[in-house]
């Protein structure tokens, strides 16, 4: 179809950093390229990024929080008649938006283990989300392991949950040994470390990376790269209790991100649940070795380009981390897998496919 109007839910480009933000920032990028006839109106809240190309136009939420945006934006969505309501943050507003609508639900982590999260968003968990999935015309997810929980946990049938996985930016690629230099000089990062991106929170589990990394032999220095999240204090404690060769990086800025993954020797990702995991997607696209757990979407994304490993058996990733260290054609063979890969995720290919689920969900209406 061509020339259509899309109305965007841009709350998270309040934080572009995180997933969400990276999202969608890269999937309206990479639409407004795919389809230059269409144009999109992005509702941002005050402050958030609104920097993107020209057939992307950006209006605020209303500050007033329910209210706002449960009454009032739909309001505005009504008036305003796109083409299609696109909910990239995974949820549409309690009342009609007056369009068909595609969303993307990252993950339902919460649904899986609510003692990962805040317990104050009842609002969200209770009414918002179910209320979305029940009510939107198609649920895109990213992983086939997300389509699974929207099914059993929400009876979302098959014919109306379609699987896009997000992509990697270029900007993710081995660099040169000149470029590397510059980069060690300007991060005064260590000469050899492990690594893990991510923010600081008990669904990432962490914990279980420090008691590895404690027990290693002949161990190099753990660099972790990510804001603190919520009930972070027995992380941060621990991480305090192992002393200075534990590096805490917090305000980096992403165009220096490239760099610390060409950096690392490995990178580990032992989360109890993503609904995608760009992480250790990006340290692959980097060349660099990657070992994640076996929980959820993480080997579905890594296949057999990384090492998979029980996600809470300390000891398990100690050897896994030390085997990956210790064998240099192993390390070399998942670079070469890693690389390859990544290579089958763009984000150009994730707005072809999106474009396809809105055309499908405009001619089924």
């Amino acid at each position: 179809m061509t020339g259509l109007h899309v109305a965007v839910d841009g709350v998270g480009l309040a934080r572009p950093w995180a997933g969400v933000g990276v999202y969608t920032t890269e999937i309206l990028k990479a639409m407004a390229v795919e389809r230059p006839d269409c144009r999109f109106t992005v509702y941002v809240p005050p402050g958030a990024a609104a920097d993107g190309p020209p057939s992307v136009s950006y209006r605020k939420f209303a500050e007033v929080p329910f209210i706002g945006r449960h009454v009032q934006w739909p309001a505005r969505l009504r008036r305003l008649r796109p083409d299609v309501f696109f909910g990239a943050a995974g949820a549409m507003p309690l009342m009609d938006v007056g369009a068909r609508s595609v969303i993307t639900v990252h993950d339902l982590a919460i649904y899986r283990n609510a003692g990962w999260f805040p317990s104050r968003q009842p609002l969200s968990t209770r009414w918002v989300v179910p209320s979305s999935l029940r009510r939107a015309d198609c649920v895109m997810v990213p992983s086939s392991n997300t389509a699974g929980d929207a099914k059993e946990l929400f009876g979302v049938p098959t014919s109306r949950v379609k699987v896009v996985p997000h992509g990697v930016s270029p900007r993710f690629r081995p660099m040169s040994g000149e470029e590397l230099a510059a980069a060690r000089e300007s991060t005064r990062l260590p000469e050899r470390f492990i690594l893990y991106v991510g923010t600081i929170e008990p669904r990432k589990n962490l914990l279980t990376l420090l008691d590895a990394w404690a027990m290693m032999r002949d161990r190099p220095d753990l660099v972790i790269v990510g804001g603190w999240g919520w009930n972070y204090e027995p992380i941060r404690e621990r991480m305090n209790r192992l002393g200075d060769r534990v590096h805490h990086l917090d305000a980096l800025a992403p165009s220096h991100l490239p760099a610390i993954y060409n950096l690392a020797l490995v990178l580990a990702h032992p989360a109890w649940y993503e609904g995608f995991g760009l992480p250790p997607l990006e340290a692959m696209a980097c060349g660099t070795p990657v070992v994640v757990s076996d929980s959820s979407s993480l080997p579905e994304i890594v296949d057999d380009a990384g090492l998979v490993v029980p996600a809470g058996n300390a000891d398990a990733w100690r050897k896994a981390l030390e085997m990956v260290l210790g064998d240099t054609e192993l390390a070399a063979d998942l670079r070469r897998k890693g690389i390859l890969r990544a290579a089958e995720f763009s984000w150009r290919r994730s707005a072809d496919m999106t474009w396809r689920v809105i055309d499908e969900t405009l001619q089924a209406g």
